[in-house]
């Protein structure tokens, strides 16, 4: 996610939904960046998070795997067919679940989506394809929060 509001947005509803950490790529807006600071109202300083992988072909060879071997489960957030919806039960009752959202425009690469247990959309309606990044994480955060 390189837009600085949108890092901000992310880390704001991370923290306000219960989220227990946030993973950045090295090609991730910094969230210490003035606007991210201002946007995720101080909460940068509140939720743990942390960049990952070195650079991002590091992240694509890497970043899932390290995530896999702590156990959690992966859920790309993607336009795909064959998803399962954010409502699904069986993703509120993975014990360790990482949700991976994708860059404004583009979203996630084929590899991460293959990469990934599961691959997880938001139901939509009145023609309406997509949410930003930022909105569709609160969306996330708010579906999968720890009950």
């Amino acid at each position: 996610v390189m837009n600085p509001t949108n890092v901000g947005a992310i880390i704001r509803s991370a923290a306000a939904l219960g989220m227990d950490a946030v993973l950045l790529t090295k090609g991730c807006s910094n969230p210490l960046y003035r606007r991210a600071i201002r946007v995720s109202m101080g909460t940068v300083f509140q939720i743990p998070w942390t960049f990952i992988g070195n650079d991002e072909a590091d992240w694509l060879q890497n970043g899932l795997n390290q995530i896999k071997e702590l156990g959690f489960k992966t859920a790309a957030m993607a336009l795909c067919d064959n998803t399962l919806s954010i409502d699904d039960e069986r993703l509120a009752k993975e014990e360790k679940l990482a949700i991976v959202l994708g860059t404004e425009g583009d979203g996630l690469s084929a590899k991460t989506i293959a990469d990934c247990d599961d691959t997880v959309k938001i139901p939509m309606a009145n023609g309406v394809d997509s949410l930003n990044v930022a909105a569709a994480s609160a969306v996330a955060f708010w579906e999968l929060r720890k009950k």
